[in-house]
């Protein structure tokens, strides 16, 4: 039983002490981030450190967002309960699972099949039960056959697919942290019209790109 006051302790410091204080003030997502188990998504081995302010390491070099980092996303994307959503980059399940909490569907999109099954298993233990995750590419492959109302890319991409932008229904959202480490912008588009797009940059970070999302390399002279 103290362990699990101990968790509910340290989520309760993670909203109220690292993302409230960086301007996330929306109440519902708020509220799901204390309400989902991040310590149930995070590595075994890392489950101590759920609620600390780091990107925490995933198999395959891929890591979990800062806590920060996920609320802004949370907020800038405003899912509303009717909302149909796509992520790119399913990594731990967590970001997922908030999604699924405050939308009507997700389906996610995980590069690596040994991720995506973790993940699903997490999504079901928490029972989450309106997320698909898809072992696919978003970058290749991936046709989907409708649009969706959100997109959370959950990994950098050097410049933004326009794919990405197409996918999205009249008045959709799409967060994308874009550019070259290790200064980053993170980014929110709404879909005005057929081909104009607005966007707000939110905030500068660092994050690790997608695979095959990377800047191409320098040439040495």
């Amino acid at each position: 039983m103290a362990g699990s006051l101990n968790f509910e302790r340290a989520r309760f410091n993670m909203v109220e002490q690292q993302v409230r204080p960086w301007d996330v003030i929306d109440t519902r997502v708020l509220d799901v981030l204390g309400e989902v188990k991040r310590e149930d998504f995070v590595p075994p081995r890392h489950r101590k450190l759920a609620f600390a302010d780091l990107a925490l390491p995933l198999e395959h070099g891929e890591s979990m967002m800062k806590p920060v980092v996920e609320g802004r996303l949370l907020q800038a994307l405003a899912v509303q309960a009717d909302d149909e959503v796509l992520e790119i980059g399913t990594g731990s399940g967590f970001v997922t699972a908030c999604l699924a909490r405050l939308g009507r569907m997700v389906t996610s999109l995980e590069i690596h099949a040994d991720l995506a099954d973790r993940a699903r298993a997490r999504l079901g233990t928490a029972g989450i039960r309106n997320a698909e995750v898809l072992h696919a590419d978003g970058l290749k492959g991936f046709r989907p056959d409708r649009g969706y109302d959100v997109i959370a890319v959950t990994g950098a991409v050097a410049s933004v697919p326009q794919a990405f932008k197409d996918w999205l229904r009249p008045g959709g959202r799409l967060f994308v942290v874009r550019g070259q480490s290790p200064v980053m912008e993170a980014i929110v588009y709404t879909r005005k019209s057929e081909s104009w797009f607005e966007e707000q940059s939110l905030f500068e970070t660092d994050l690790k790109y997608l695979a095959g999302a990377e800047p191409p390399p320098r040439f040495q002279v």
